[in-house]
């Protein structure tokens, strides 16, 4: 979620993907976040994730991107 309380999911997505593991670049990370302007979704990618889902969440729509990006 982007509105976590004490870190925000743009930051945890930068400390993810800051960290010297070899997998931090390839972890997936899908925002969940009832911010779902096209600006939002924008400033999830620039800040690393790898997708965007508007809350309410869709189930499918997340199972589709798990397969996605989980191999």
């Amino acid at each position: 979620d982007i509105r976590m309380p004490v870190m925000t999911g743009y930051e945890a997505t930068e400390a993810i993907r800051g960290l010297s593991r070899p997998d931090a670049k390839d972890i997936p990370i899908i925002a969940m976040t009832a911010d779902a302007f096209s600006e939002d979704i924008k400033r999830c990618l620039e800040h690393g994730m790898n997708a965007h889902v508007a809350k309410p969440i869709d189930v499918q729509e997340v199972a589709r991107l798990l397969r996605k990006y989980i191999k």
